[in-house]
């Protein structure tokens, strides 16, 4: 399981100093995959923390993904995607300085460019590895054509794309062919965003600048029925001896010896909570049992609110 950087950024208000203690007991308890990308925080100061951080790691002991892809402007908004090589390559060595390091482990274009080829970034991306400034190569949030379209270029190490219980899109098709071409599937927001660990209510309880204030899902008109999950996995877990945290994390581990999760944290203790679902077996049966009271498309609401998926241009299976 590795740990995600960006909750530090979008959830409320942050604290620099118990981010750093985190992501170093991040390093204690084992963890070495750290996810991050130039677009979390304003101007890359997610990847500048984890740089910090990462100078009293052993260097080849951990693995640093990071991401590019989305333009911002001066105010730090979202404008759009680009993916041409020329912006590519210029997000990379921004993010080299950023977090210090000579090389980047896995790099992702973090959304596709409807305007630019995929071929024609994974070439960018390609051009990079032959020049030793990345390892591997990752795709966030596409669906299984762009991924096979993008394999025939350059062998892809790793999609990342959200899932969990309560949003199970991947299940249709981008798992399958992940695991036919031998690629590792990341999951990022494993427990939504913090909603399935029981303690989130109601969106009024969130800061003001939390941006799940304006997730669909956690409004009035739905979050009471989409609490019903948290029930369900809370009952398993009270039968268990852990949290609804673990099981969550324990179910989607359950998916595949390719899938590994990313849940981001800003605090010590939820980072221990997260990996303790390391440890929480679940029978063929408790698997089974929750994959049918939680099905697909379940949850009700949308994941975003429209302009956010206009912008981001999030990948949705359609059935």
């Amino acid at each position: 399981m590795g740990l995600v950087a960006w909750a530090c950024e979008f959830y409320g208000k942050t604290d620099d100093k118990e981010s750093m203690k985190t992501l170093y007991r991040a390093y204690e308890l084992g963890v070495n995959h750290f996810d991050t990308a130039d677009v979390y925080g304003v101007k890359g100061h997610n990847e500048i923390l984890l740089g910090q951080a990462i100078k009293d790691f052993d260097r080849g002991k951990i693995m640093i993904a990071t991401k590019c892809g989305f333009v911002k402007n001066e105010n730090n908004a979202i404008l759009g995607i680009n993916g041409t090589p020329e912006y590519i390559k210029k997000s990379c060595e921004v993010s080299l300085k950023r977090l210090g390091v000579d090389y980047i482990d896995l790099f992702y274009l973090h959304r596709a460019d409807p305007n630019t080829p995929i071929e024609t970034s994974m070439q960018a991306l390609s051009d990079l590895v032959k020049e030793g400034k990345i390892l591997n190569i990752g795709l966030s949030a596409v669906g299984p054509d762009t991924i096979l379209r993008a394999h025939q270029i350059h062998k892809l190490t790793a999609v990342q794309s959200e899932y969990s219980i309560w949003s199970r899109d991947a299940e249709f098709g981008v798992l399958s062919v992940c695991k036919e071409l031998d690629i590792t599937f990341v999951a990022y927001s494993p427990i939504a965003s913090g909603f399935l660990t029981g303690k989130l209510k109601s969106v009024d309880e969130l800061d003001q600048n939390d941006l799940r204030r304006v997730v669909p899902r956690l409004q009035k008109d739905n979050i009471e029925h989409n609490l019903s999950i948290v029930d369900m996995l809370n009952n398993l877990a009270n039968k268990k001896g852990c949290t609804t945290v673990q099981i969550a994390l324990a179910w989607l581990l359950a998916q595949g010896d390719n899938i590994m999760a990313i849940p981001g944290t800003k605090r010590i203790n939820y980072l221990e909570e997260n990996l303790g679902a390391l440890n929480v077996e679940l029978s063929e049966y408790e698997l089974n049992q929750l994959s049918t009271q939680i099905p697909f498309r379940f949850a009700k609401g949308d994941k975003y609110p429209p302009e956010f998926l206009k912008i981001l241009n999030n990948y949705e299976v359609k059935v």
